[in-house]
Order: structure tokens, then sequence, then C-alpha cells
């Protein structure tokens, strides 16, 4: 037999579902959200109730947004013709961050993982490919911007291929591009395992 509420149970079991959360840090969210005052629990649950109902998916580059297209594809500032392939919206923010990006984005929403039975059908690869085709609005280059993991790098190598494909089938050549791999600002030599010092081999620059 449970000590807690029913009503509180359920807020716990609610917080647990959540990625990264366990029992313990769900329960303390929960007896949290118990002790607030009623005027900020009912704007948390505003929030949470207008999250699905105020946003939408970009009909062109697939972001979460307010508005349709996105401040990204509607901004005539932006290269319209500089695609940088992600695979989730929160990328977009970091690369944004950096302030060196001033194309536009297609976000995948997943990478090809077959373990998870997550094909190419199940994420948006052949958004990306219709864009690629757009003769009104042509594109000179994509920048494969997914993880450097093994998923990743398989959603990289199927994304080339296909957008190889396209092209060649068009003859109009799109340039290919990857994020370059190699050691972070702060790392340590002795510490890095051979595929990232390989990579930063690989991918120097002049000093």
């Amino acid at each position: 037999m449970s000590l807690l509420p029913r009503s509180l149970q359920k807020v716990i079991e609610s917080f647990e579902r959540l990625p990264g959360v366990g029992p313990k840090t769900a329960q303390r969210l929960a007896f949290y959200l118990l002790h607030v005052p009623q005027e900020e629990l009912d704007l948390f649950a505003d929030s949470l109730m207008s999250l699905k109902k105020n946003t939408v998916l970009c009909t062109i580059c697939k972001n979460v947004t307010e508005q349709d297209p996105c401040a990204v594809c509607s901004n005539p500032g932006r290269l319209q013709s500089v695609i940088c392939v992600v695979e989730q919206p929160t990328d977009v923010l970091s690369i944004e961050k950096t302030g060196k990006f001033n194309g536009v984005y297609h976000v995948l929403h997943g990478v090809i993982d077959p373990l998870n039975n997550i094909g190419p059908d199940e994420i948006y690869i052949a958004d990306l490919l219709k864009r690629v085709s757009d003769h009104e609005h042509p594109v000179t280059e994509i920048i494969l911007a997914t993880n450097p993991n093994m998923e990743g790098e398989a959603t990289s190598m199927y994304l080339m291929k296909q957008i190889n494909q396209v092209t060649d089938n068009e003859n109009n050549a799109i340039k290919v591009t990857r994020l370059a791999h190699g050691l972070p600002v702060g790392a340590d030599i002795e510490y890095a395992d051979e595929v990232t010092l390989s990579r930063a081999l690989e991918g120097r620059t002049q000093y």
C-alpha cells in the first residue's frame, strides 16, 4: 500500500517517464511542485498545456516554431542555398549560439537506428531531398552536422549517397560537407582515443 496520495503518485510517475529522471529525482520534483504557490503551479500547468497547442513544425526545415515558416527560413538575410542538417531542434540552438552560421537548417528529428527500428522513412530525409531538388531555390552546399557516433555517421553516409543520386540525375552538383571532428578545446592529447586523434590529424588546418 502506497503512503503517498494518488494525485502525488501520478505526478511522480509522470516525471519518471521523462528521459534522465530517476525515481528519487521524480519524487523531489513532485514534492517541490506541491509546495510552490498555486499561482506558480497554474502557470506551469498552462505552459505544459500550450506546449503542443502553440507550436508547429516549420514546413520547410522541420524545426519547432510558433510561426510557419520559422524565423530562420523567413529571414531574407540568411543564405537559403546553404543547408545545415542536424538531428534535433536543440542542435539548431547550439549552432546559433556560435554566431558563425548564416545559412538555414534542416532538422531530421532523429537518426537512422536499425536497433530501435528507426529507418530513413521515420525521420525527415525525404523532405530534405525535396529541398535539394527544388529548382526555384537552388542549394549549393549541404552541411551534415549529425553527431559523431555510430548512428550519426551512418545517417550522414546515407544522406550523402541520396543527395549524390539526386544531383547526379539532375546534373546539378551540390557540395556536401561534414562538421570537422577532432580534439575539443581544453582536452589533453594523452587522454584522447585513437579515433579522435585520427580525425584531428585528418582535419588539421594551417596555423
